[in-house]
């Protein structure tokens, strides 16, 4: 599945939800399914800057895809993480830095979250490009 219709899934799944409790609780959901950062990769290097509360993401290359892993100390923006890991991983890092993340805006994402966590949330799609970026030379 490429990275599109991943991004068009997720915008169906939150779309099924009236109120924002009712995503709120998804994305905790979401949290609670993501593929978690082995102990030895929660390093400084690891985590992300610019997020209010701790979030960890690893990356590496399988093959020619980037897989990420990753874990926060809070539920809401574990559950960010994992919908960002979610549309991301298992991608050709190439494909990650061309790919736009509008579907933020459809699920209204953004909007419905405290300033702090709306910058951690850019910080965290800026850190999964960044790795991209890095891998794609990689690879080249």
């Amino acid at each position: 599945m490429n990275i599109q219709d991943i991004q068009e899934e997720i915008v169906d799944e939150f779309s099924m939800f009236d109120d924002w409790m009712q995503r709120y609780e998804y994305m905790i959901e979401l949290g609670k399914s993501l593929p978690l950062i082995e102990e030895q990769y929660k390093t400084d290097d690891n985590l992300i800057k610019g997020c209010q509360s701790k979030v960890w993401v690893h990356a590496e290359l399988d093959g020619d895809k980037l897989v990420f892993t990753a874990d926060s100390d809070a539920i809401i923006t574990k559950g960010i993480i994992a919908i960002l890991i979610r549309a991301f991983s298992n991608q050709k890092p190439q494909d990650i830095i061309d790919a736009n993340t509008d579907f933020i805006d459809e699920i209204g994402l953004k909007e419905h979250l405290s300033p702090t966590r709306a910058n951690g949330l850019v910080s965290m799609i800026k850190q999964l490009k960044l790795y991209a970026v890095a891998y794609q030379t990689q690879l080249k």
